[in-house]
């Protein structure tokens, strides 16, 4: 019984589980807790209360074949049968925290679009379609419902830009109007976890050190600890504190050396559209507000520490990967259908 067997665990493992969840599964499955087949680690990780849903996504996520079948199994335990397809998305996401890494959410939602179209035949011609709406509902609720995106679309846009996506062909205007409004009227739920995320991104990071930051408003400079992990950059006042004072998601930015600035060895994070970078800090009182900055300028103690610093962040700069996977599947279904 995994319920009894979790229970039984001493604390320190209980966080092991709840935080880490492939080391968490091997010592259950090294005490006999729980078997190392498929099924098992994904009714566990399905139907376990308090396990940590951004180390889940994580751990069905990764291309092993133990965990690809495990990635099965877990979809496999949703009942897609008779919910449209933003009441299944809600479902499916609420299980987990979906990851940021392009290639583990393309076999994830993939897994999905198989898993919805056998539970409702002929809803769409094919899985890609079932993919590409997925994410485009994604998309959505973030346009509708992040205050970041000033230009809300329409629900004319959403309909166009999902015109021939069903083998060629358009899905029914009436299907498209009520997933908008779904989505419009009810933001996805995302899942938060126990309070430990930070504690736990903070554990194995890419990068960290000192350096020194100049500030948004007042261009003074301020030293600070910074910590690259999870495509984002955080720094604390203090190597000690555990919650950051500034968090800067690296997705879209660009970074680079600047030359001849007021500190000999200096870097500079900025968003290559020219808008404001969009990252958020916390004032007194733990209030967390936008960030103040056109660009982040930091300085670093040598020219090799600056170079390796603007390595590791260039190797963690991402895009948004949502736009690269949906515009390969459509381009595949409108060729697919034109031969």
């Amino acid at each position: 019984n995994f319920s009894i067997g979790f229970l039984l665990l001493p604390p320190s493992v209980m966080v092991l589980v709840s935080s880490t969840v492939l080391q968490g599964v091997r010592y259950l499955v090294e005490n006999d807790l729980l078997q190392w087949r498929a099924e098992s680690v994904a009714e566990f990780l399905y139907k376990e209360d308090g396990l940590n849903k951004t180390a889940i996504g994580s751990f069905l996520g990764e291309r092993e074949e133990m965990h690809v079948e495990v990635l099965k199994a877990f979809v496999a335990l949703h009942e897609f049968s008779d919910l449209n397809l933003v009441q299944a998305l809600r479902q499916f996401l609420w299980s987990f925290r979906l990851p940021g890494e392009a290639q583990k959410i393309d076999r994830m939602m993939e897994t999905f679009a198989s898993r919805y179209c056998a539970c409702n035949p002929g809803v769409f011609q094919s899985t890609d379609t079932c993919y590409i709406l997925s994410f485009s509902i994604i998309m959505l609720n973030t346009s509708l419902h992040n205050p970041n995106v000033k230009d809300k679309p329409c629900l004319q846009q959403f309909v166009s830009m999902n015109r021939g996506i069903n083998h060629g062909e358009d899905l029914p205007t009436e299907l498209l109007t009520n997933l908008y409004l779904s989505i419009r009227s009810e933001p996805f739920k995302i899942p938060e976890d126990d309070g430990n995320d930070l504690t736990l991104t903070f554990f194995n990071p890419d990068r960290e050190g000192w350096l020194l930051k100049m500030g948004g408003r007042v261009k003074t400079w301020k030293r600070r600890w910074f910590i690259l992990t999870d495509s984002c950059l955080y720094y604390f006042q203090y190597t000690t504190d555990k919650d950051p004072i500034g968090i800067i998601p690296l997705e879209n930015l660009c970074v680079r050396k600047l030359q001849n600035f007021s500190k000999p060895h200096c870097l500079e994070l900025y968003n290559s559209t020219g808008f404001q970078v969009k990252a958020c800090k916390t004032q007194n009182r733990g209030r967390v507000v936008q960030g103040k900055h056109q660009s982040y300028k930091l300085s670093a103690t040598s020219a090799e520490e600056r170079d390796d610093w603007i390595d590791a962040i260039s190797a963690s700069v991402t895009k948004d990967p949502f736009y690269d996977l949906v515009s390969v599947r459509k381009r595949k279904v409108v060729s697919g259908s034109a031969s």
